[in-house]
């Protein structure tokens, strides 16, 4: 199983990026998919998740700027990110959580895949 994210990059305040995240080997469907980052000096936390019948939730920082979506056909998990603020600089990961919840679990130590990373830049 791979989790291959992308996307990241360097923008300004305000401005707005969209990480994808790519399964190989692992067929998502139905499975939950969440979004995790980890700040400079900072402990990694959650972002976002999905569940495999598109239950999602947010962490509190990140409601109304972003969206997580998916596209089962391309085992592939996006996060759009909008009004992005300094304080969203972090490397952000996508992870897997292969157990079927009715709600999409926000702990890490749910998720048992992991991919490497995406770093996100946001500039004052």
């Amino acid at each position: 199983v791979q989790l291959q994210a992308s996307g990241g990059g360097l923008v300004q305040a305000g401005g707005s990026l969209r990480l994808s995240c790519a399964a190989s080997g692992l067929i998502i469907s139905t499975y939950t998919m969440g979004w995790f980052r980890q700040a400079p000096g900072k402990e990694r936390e959650f972002v976002t998740t999905i569940s495999g019948r598109s239950v999602t939730r947010y962490a509190d920082s990140v409601k109304g700027r972003f969206t997580i979506s998916r596209d089962n056909a391309k085992s592939t998990v996006y996060l759009q990110m909008n009004s992005l603020k300094p304080e969203d600089t972090a490397v952000y990961y996508c992870a897997v959580d292969r157990n079927l919840r009715v709600i999409p679990s926000i702990s890490q130590t749910d998720y048992d895949y992991w991919g490497q990373g995406t770093q996100v830049t946001v500039s004052s």
